[in-house]
């Protein structure tokens, strides 16, 4: 092993030992991030806690012109997992614990090249990113800060992702009347009977829009995640709920879709509500989305980083695009492996990784 990955996980070794899982989101200002401090001497570092678990450090040395950021905080681990989540275990080409591939791999690397260097560095740590409820980068957005790109580190098996989708949740009811299921029934008498027809319309709009394209990405994604109504088989269904979420292309209209979505058949569900919303990258129309698409590839390539294709998953690079900034996503390991019982990260993703932020930091180009 290089000296830098030993650094790095010995770091990963200590910060997953952290328990930083959302939820329950019992995340604070000690903890993580009082190791964190301590291991960025030289840095001017603030701490800010929006509560709710949602807590930032912001460190800077020199006057970098890039922003690295990665969230703290985990998925609950399942009951899976072969042996302590919390406890990181090396084999000969991996990195296994709770957080080792999302994303706890990429900070530890950041931190081994932090004390390996001494070039102009940012960096924004954040632990809500897990939450659907991005308080941490909102509040960090809220001020105006002169970064020229934003470098969000998730498992992109180290190449540079300039393009991902958005993603959108929703919450939605349909009402009907309660009665004996022996005689006919009009369109709008079973709630879960429109919730039924509703689904199949939802499916056939979605198979239309199959044909769109944006960087390598194709078509709708879209999932009916839950269910839930009725009382039994002989009774009609007086109310029912439907969560379903999807995942627009970059060039696709959150807004128009939702719209769509909700005037699918009547009669129109008695409640539509909007429950969570995530920008695509790059965000903006379809030429301002590739227009700064191109501008996060002149700097991926500016830094020497092979740049890979767009990506299904959605990351809060996002939320720094939406904002006006250059971003992209870059990190170690692999997405497959995030989520998962006995989750691991790659030592060579970690080890590449690491290598390619030193030589980034201690060329003075970041």
């Amino acid at each position: 092993m290089s000296s830098l990955l030993d650094a790095t996980l010995e770091h990963l070794k200590a910060l997953v030992g952290f328990d930083t899982r959302n939820p329950p989101r019992a995340i604070g200002t000690d903890g993580i991030f009082d190791y964190l401090r301590a291991q960025l001497p030289g840095f001017d570092v603030k701490v800010t806690d929006y509560g709710a678990g949602a807590v930032t450090l912001h460190a800077v040395r020199g006057q970098p012109k890039y922003l690295f950021n990665v969230h703290m905080d985990t998925v609950p681990d399942s009951p899976h997992w072969s042996a302590s989540p919390h406890e990181l275990r090396v084999t000969a080409d991996r990195a296994i614990g709770l957080g080792a591939c999302d994303i706890k791999g990429a900070a530890a690397a950041l931190l081994a090249v932090a004390n390996a260097t001494d070039g102009p560095l940012a960096l924004l740590l954040s632990t809500d990113e897990e939450a659907n409820d991005p308080r941490c980068i909102a509040g960090f957005l809220s001020e105006s800060r002169d970064y020229q790109a934003v470098i969000v580190a998730e498992p992109t098996r180290a190449e540079a992702v300039l393009a991902h989708r958005g993603i959108q949740s929703v919450l939605m009811r349909f009402a009907g009347h309660a009665g004996h299921a022996s005689g006919e029934q009009k369109p709008s008498d079973s709630a879960l009977h429109q919730t039924v027809r509703w689904g199949d319309a939802a499916l056939d709009f979605v198979t239309a829009l199959s044909h769109e394209r944006f960087g390598g990405l194709t078509g709708l994604r879209f999932n009916i995640g839950r269910i839930e109504g009725g009382i039994k088989a002989n009774m009609i269904a007086p109310t029912a709920e439907v969560r379903f979420g999807f995942r627009p292309l970059p060039t696709m209209d959150p807004d128009q879709l939702l719209q769509r979505f909700s005037t699918l058949l009547e009669p129109a569900p008695v409640e539509f509500t909007e429950t969570f919303r995530g920008a695509s990258l790059p965000a903006g129309d379809t030429a301002r989305a590739e227009e700064r698409r191109l501008a996060a590839r002149d700097i991926a390539d500016e830094l020497e980083l092979p740049i890979g294709n767009a990506v299904d998953f959605w990351t809060e690079a996002a939320l720094f695009s939406a904002a006006g900034y250059t971003a992209f996503v870059y990190g170690p390991g692999d997405i497959a492996q995030a989520h998962s019982a006995d989750e691991w990260v790659a030592l060579d993703q970690l080890q590449k990784y690491a290598e390619s932020i030193y030589r980034i930091i201690n060329s003075g180009n970041a």
